[in-house]
C-alpha cells in the first residue's frame, strides 16, 4: 500500500472519530453546565427567604444580638457548661456530628440533634413536631433534665438576673417592660437569632436562572430524585420540613421509637416523624431520628425501599447524593461569630 493511500485511510479514520464525538459517541461530560431550571422546578421548590419572619416575634437588631449571646450562654444549664451551641454547633452546620448528644451530666439523649439552620421554616420543631416554632423549641432543651437540666423557668431567670450585664441587654431588646429578664424573652431572643440562620448556595443560583450553577451530574441526580418520587415529601424551599410522614410507609422499618404518637397519643401517628429538610443534608450526618445511619448513600437506599417501594440503581444513588451535596450553602460566618459573654 503506497503512502498516499495510507494517508487517506488515516484521515478517514480520524474524521470518523470526530464524527462520533460530535454525535455524542464519547463519554458524557458530567462537569458541563446543566442549563437553566424549568417552571416545574421553580414551582416545586420555590425560593428561600432571606429571613424567616414571624408576626409573633418581630425581629430587631437588639433582640437578635441578645439571642446570639444567649445561644452561646452555658450558664443556662445546671452544670454551667452546656449551651445551645454545644449540640448545634453553628460553625459545623448546626450539628455536633454525633448519633445522639450528651447533656449536662454526660447522659445521652435518644434522638439525633437536628440542625438549627433553616429550621424556622419548618412546619414544627423537634422530630415529633411537639413545638410549633423555634421560639417554643428554645425552651425545651433548657428545662430538659437530660440536656441543660435547669429545674424551672424561674431558675433560668435567677441565673441571668444574677449577671448584671444582662439587664441592659434585655432592656434594649424588650423596651418598656418592667422586668424584661424573663424566660419567655430568652426564647423570643434565641428564636429571633435563629430566624436569620439561612443557608444559600449554588442551588439557589440555579433556581434563580443561572444554568451554569449546577452541572450535568447534579442535574441528573435531581432528575432521579424527582422521577423516583422523593419530592412527594421533600419539596418546597427547604426540600422537606413541611409535613409529617410515617417511617416505613410502604415497607415496615424496624425501630422502637413510636414517633409522633408518643406526644399526641394518637395511634394513627405511630412511627410518624417530621420529614427532614435536605438543604444542608450532606453536612449534617449521621442520619435518621436516632442517628443510626452514617452514610447518605445508605439513607437514599432505605428511603427508596421503605418509603417509596422502588428499586434504585447504583448510578441513581450516586447521582442523587451528588445532587444533595449541591444543596449545601455557605454559612454566615460573621453572623454566627461567637460573642463575648456578659460577666465572663
Amino acid at each position: 500500500m503506497n503512502s498516499s493511500i495510507k494517508s487517506m485511510l488515516v484521515l478517514a479514520a480520524l474524521s470518523f472519530v470526530v464524527l462520533l464525538a460530535g454525535c455524542g459517541g464519547g463519554e458524557p461530560d458530567d462537569t458541563a453546565a446543566a442549563g437553566p431550571p424549568t417552571a416545574q422546578h421553580k414551582n416545586l421548590f420555590g425560593g428561600m427567604p432571606k429571613v424567616m419572619e414571624s408576626a409573633d416575634n418581630p425581629l430587631t437588631d437588639t433582640k437578635i444580638a441578645l439571642g446570639r449571646i444567649l445561644y452561646y450562654e452555658p450558664r443556662m444549664s445546671i452544670s454551667g457548661d452546656i449551651s445551645c451551641n454545644s449540640c448545634h454547633l453553628l460553625d459545623e452546620f448546626g450539628v455536633d456530628g454525633l448519633a445522639t448528644s450528651p447533656g449536662h451530666d454526660g447522659t445521652f439523649g435518644v434522638r439525633n440533634s437536628p440542625t438549627v439552620y433553616n429550621a424556622a421554616l419548618h412546619i414544627a420543631q423537634f422530630w415529633d413536631g411537639r413545638e410549633p416554632t423555634v421560639e417554643a423549641q428554645a425552651k425545651g432543651p433548657i428545662l430538659n433534665p437530660v440536656e441543660h437540666g435547669m429545674p424551672t423557668a424561674e431558675a433560668v431567670e435567677e441565673a441571668l438576673r444574677g449577671i448584671p450585664e444582662y439587664g441592659p441587654l434585655f432592656e434594649a431588646a424588650f423596651p418598656g417592660e418592667e422586668q424584661p429578664v424573663t424566660f419567655d424573652n430568652v426564647a423570643l431572643a434565641i428564636g429571633a437569632f435563629e430566624r436569620k440562620l439561612v443557608t444559600r448556595g449554588k442551588w439557589d443560583r440555579w433556581l434563580n436562572g443561572d444554568g451554569n450553577a449546577l452541572n450535568v451530574q447534579e442535574r441528573r441526580g435531581l432528575d432521579a430524585f424527582m422521577d423516583i418520587g422523593c419530592t412527594t415529601c421533600h419539596m418546597g424551599p427547604n426540600l422537606g420540613g413541611s409535613l409529617f410522614q410515617k417511617m416505613g410507609l410502604v415497607e415496615a422499618y424496624p425501630m422502637e421509637d413510636k414517633g409522633r404518637s408518643e406526644i399526641t397519643g394518637n395511634a394513627a401517628e405511630m412511627y410518624f416523624f417530621k420529614v427532614p429538610a435536605l438543604r444542608i443534608i450532606a453536612e449534617t450526618g449521621p442520619y435518621m431520628h436516632d442517628g443510626s445511619i452514617e452514610s447518605l448513600e445508605e439513607v437514599v437506599r432505605i428511603m427508596a425501599k421503605h418509603q417509596l417501594g422502588k428499586p434504585v440503581t447504583d448510578q441513581q444513588v450516586t447521582d442523587m447524593v451528588v445532587f444533595m451535596k449541591a444543596l449545601t450553602g455557605k454559612l454566615p460566618a460573621e453572623y454566627i461569630a461567637e460573642p463575648t459573654l456578659p460577666g465572663m
